[in-house]
Order: structure tokens, then C-alpha cells, then sequence
């Protein structure tokens, strides 16, 4: 999450799907202004992740062009869009009953919103 907001990602958030669905446990979600920052974003996260020796299983979305950019870790993906893909998507509707852990402005993740699985 530290990685993202560097680069200044925006509307950061972490789905705990751990009860919910067997091919990963998170999905960390988050939004850049323009292709060139989804580049740096997703670069960014992979730099800081390859620093501590966590490998990323694979990688979809051309970091140029695309308008989501997915880095699957296997036990947990992120989700770097642009703001119409993610609103597209919609990703926390799709998983609404998985508990959301918003990260503030200082990079601090908050308790989980129990609320989301009542939606």
C-alpha cells in the first residue's frame, strides 16, 4: 500500500476475500489519473515487493496504454485502474460482502468495515 500511495494513488483499498473465494486472499484496489502514473504505480509496487523477494506470478494490462493493470502475487492481486475502468468494473460491488479496509491519506489502513458484507 506504501508502494501506491508513493506514486500517489488514489482511493486505496484492500478486500479481505479470504472467506469468500479460493484464488487469492486480498485484492488491494486502487486508482491513477492517467496511464503514465497506472505505469508508475504498478512499477512501483513491483519494485518495492521484488526489494523483500515476493515474485509476482504474472501481469496483465500494458503499463502504456491499458486502463487496469493487474499483478497477481497469488495470495493476493492488485488492481491499479483508471478512474472510468474502475468504475466499470466496479470491483467492490462485485465482491461487496468481502470485509474493505480503507488506507488514509498517511498511508494508515484502517479497521475493517463490517458494514460492506451488509450491503
Amino acid at each position: 500500500m506504501a508502494a501506491a500511495r508513493s506514486k500517489k494513488a488514489e482511493d486505496i483499498l484492500l478486500l479481505d476475500l479470504r472467506k469468500l473465494a479460493a484464488f487469492t486472499d486480498y485484492f488491494l484496489i486502487c486508482t491513477g489519473l492517467s496511464h503514465p502514473q497506472l505505469g508508475a504505480i504498478s512499477d512501483e509496487i513491483e519494485q518495492q515487493l521484488a526489494k523483500i523477494g515476493v515474485v509476482r506470478a504474472r501481469r496483465e494490462g500494458d503499463r502504456r496504454s491499458a486502463d487496469w493493470v493487474l499483478l497477481d502475487y497469488g495470495s493476493f492481486v492488485v488492481h491499479v485502474f483508471a478512474e472510468r475502468a474502475r468504475l466499470y468494473y466496479d470491483l467492490e460491488r462485485l465482491w461487496r460482502a468481502a470485509p474493505r479496509i480503507h488506507v488514509s491519506e498517511s498511508g494508515a489502513a484502517g479497521a475493517p468495515d463490517s458494514s460492506a458484507a451488509r450491503s
